[in-house]
């Protein structure tokens, strides 16, 4: 049983024939699908509940269970037929059957009838396919829809049909991106022209990096480097909006390659998780904490918690209190994935085992905001959360003085006024530094991570000092909690995969499992500290201003392009 798809029209739309209904499995049985379907359900239960029914006084009467008689073989035989055709046959048309509002709704997302005459063959070649009829201006567009389209449109836009099931019964994940995008446009009255629609892969993004699709949006992608970091060469890309971003890390990481290049080290490498579990009392409350934090119990928690993975592997668990809430903070190695799902893994895995020993405990949720994820917060700037990099650099006094057109002392004391001393009169909570939440969400967006960990991904103090009896300048980045991945969730759409690519680290190190990731966070805290040697060097040779009016100011006249 499939769904109907749409056929490319040929020509002017009012002289061209409907397009023949593909064949389908549904077809060739006497009875259409969905009354076979519910037959063989019945069939399927009524077996099921006889043979359970005899089994059940064969036992009482000590019967044995292989002898049957020629009820019982016919029931055993209905039930394995039923069981291989619903393991066969069940799919959409049955869901369908159950869900669906009306008939009228199968009429034209599945085919039931015999299927129309195909028209003749023709001696000229085919012209090419037409333009889609859901993109473009509404004057370059053809005159009318696809028949069936118009009338699932219709019934999107009359709340009949659901936007959100359009993928699963129509089988086509584009065609349905279409469907939905015309039926907003329909309802908003808004054209969203510049939005694209062909081109992009929407099967790659269902169930699991977007839903409810209409389009794509386009960023550009620069490219910074090569950044010398740890020996190696790596060209750094950044998808971004704000000009003067790409050129400003470039210089700086022009500067740390005449200089000898970069070093950093990993601190820690561990994902977190957070539930919150409420106890009768707050001394019950206590005594889970201790057995928490019992050294003498985590072997035991750790072979619970390491079953949800063969990467995953718990480090630690710190608990804190409020009332009788318990807030256990696990920490776990995820290998080369950024791990929020594995963690949430062993952390179920956790929960469900201690149920046994403290049957009181009532589990509030499985993310209690001391984990913290998307959210700035001490316990991430103090422990760390993801990967914690220190990332450093000497820079050379004639380098400071020829490529970023400063000198060493006035870089030191704009950072101390700046980044220490003006981050802390803000009150500022992992901000101490010049932007480096830049350079984190630029290379987050392009290699397929979750941008909004940019928020405790970003926590980073940059510091300064003169070095060599102040003739050169040492800098450094400490920066937490880089929460990043190279295998799934958008890491592996096409050009996110391209970047990671263009990095050296694409996938999964099956060699040394997690040190894909771990690079790529060295990576992240290396453009940071070109981003932030560049930007101090600006600020500190009053360019900042001059350098934005010049790159990041359009001259186009916006209001002819858009005529």
């Amino acid at each position: 049983m499939e769904v109907r798809r749409r056929e490319e029209q040929q020509g002017a739309r009012k002289a061209a024939p409907r397009p023949a209904a593909r064949v389908q499995a549904g077809d060739a049985l006497p009875l259409p699908i969905r009354h076979t379907n519910l037959i063989f359900s019945a069939l399927f239960a009524a077996s099921l509940a006889y043979l359970m029914r005899r089994w059940r006084e064969k036992i009482r009467s000590s019967t044995p269970l292989h002898v049957v008689g020629l009820a019982e073989m016919l029931a055993i035989f209905g039930l394995i037929a039923s069981l291989i055709y619903l393991l066969s046959f069940f799919g959409i048309a049955f869901v369908q059957s159950i869900v669906s509002s009306s008939d009228d709704d199968e009429d034209f997302l599945v085919g039931a009838g015999p299927p129309a005459a195909a028209p003749p063959p023709r001696a000229t070649p085919a012209p090419a396919p037409a333009p889609c009829a859901l993109l473009g201006s509404p004057a370059a567009a053809p005159e009318k829809m696809p028949e069936e389209d118009e009338e699932i449109v219709a019934s999107v836009v009359a709340g009949k049909i659901p936007s959100y099931v359009l993928e699963t019964r129509l089988g086509d994940c584009r065609r349905a991106a279409g469907i939905r995008r015309e039926a907003v446009r329909r309802i908003t009255g808004r054209q969203i022209e510049g939005l694209p629609l062909d081109g992009f892969d929407y099967d790659s993004i269902l169930g699991q990096c977007c839903e409810l699709p209409v389009g794509y949006v386009q960023l550009p992608v620069g490219i910074a480097g090569p950044l010398l970091l740890d020996g190696q060469r790596f060209y750094v890309p950044m998808a971004t909006t704000e000009g003067c971003l790409v050129a400003s890390t470039n210089r700086g990481c022009k500067a740390i390659a005449e200089s000898g290049g970069a070093t950093s080290v990993v601190l820690r490498d561990g994902m977190t998780r957070a539930p919150v579990a409420r106890l009768p009392t707050a001394r019950r409350a206590a005594e889970l904490k201790a057995f928490m934090e019992d050294p003498g119990n985590f072997d035991t928690l750790s072979m619970v918690f390491n079953r949800s993975s063969r990467f995953a592997r718990l480090q630690g668990v710190q608990c804190a209190m409020a009332g009788r809430n318990l807030y256990m903070r696990f920490s776990c190695r995820t290998g080369d994935a950024m791990g929020m799902n594995m963690v949430s893994k062993g952390v179920q895995n956790v929960l469900d085992f201690l149920q046994d020993d403290f049957p009181d405990m009532d589990v509030i949720s499985i993310s209690g905001n001391f984990c913290s994820d998307k959210k700035p917060a001490a316990v991430n700037w103090i422990e760390g959360r993801g990967k914690s990099v220190v990332c450093e650099a000497v820079i050379k006094e004639e380098v400071v003085k020829k490529v970023l057109k400063t000198n060493v002392l006035s870089l030191v004391e704009l950072n101390t006024i700046k980044n220490l001393a003006g981050s802390a009169i803000a009150g500022a909570l992992g901000g101490f530094n010049a932007h480096a939440s830049n350079i984190v969400t630029a290379i987050f967006i392009d290699t397929g991570q979750d941008p909004a960990q940019n928020v405790e991904s970003s926590h980073c103090i940059t510091m300064l000092e003169p070095v060599n009896d102040g003739k050169d300048l040492h800098i450094s980045v400490t920066v937490p909690s880089i929460e990043v991945g190279t295998v799934g969730g958008g890491t592996q759409l096409a050009s996110q995969a391209a970047c990671l690519d263009l990095l050296g680290v694409k996938g999964a190190n099956r060699e040394s499992p997690g040190s894909n990731a771990r690079l790529l966070a060295t990576v992240v805290a290396g453009g940071v500290l070109a981003g932030e040697l560049s930007l101090l060097s600006a600020l500190a040779a009053g360019q900042l201003v001059k350098s934005h009016m010049k790159y990041n100011r359009s001259s186009k006249d916006m209001s002819k392009a858009a005529s």
